[in-house]
């Protein structure tokens, strides 16, 4: 489940919502994935808390909810249905991953 303020199928929260918005990211405290740390600051009584990348899948496709390992996301395209990410994520990579 993509948890978020308004978001759609594929996981477009109120804040991040081009065609390109599908990856939702998992919190290293509550362990749960959100449409983005916007929304998880907003819903949760803790702030976003980065994920390790390694041995753990921090992201989820929202258009076929596959999880995916970190070396999975940085290729800007899910494996398994092929959707693209936005790119323009990187920009955000500390709060998400450490």
């Amino acid at each position: 489940m993509i948890l978020g303020i308004d978001t759609d199928s594929c996981g477009r929260c109120t804040h991040y919502h081009t065609e390109f918005d599908i990856a939702a990211l998992q919190c290293a405290e509550c362990r749960q994935y959100y449409a983005c740390f916007k929304c998880h600051d907003q819903l949760c009584n803790h702030k976003f808390v980065a994920m390790p990348v390694q041995n753990s899948k921090p992201v989820m496709c929202g258009k076929c909810r596959h999880l995916l390992t970190y070396a999975q996301y940085q290729q800007h395209r899910c494996p398994f249905c092929q959707s693209a990410f936005n790119p323009r994520c990187g920009l955000h990579k500390d709060i998400y991953f450490k």
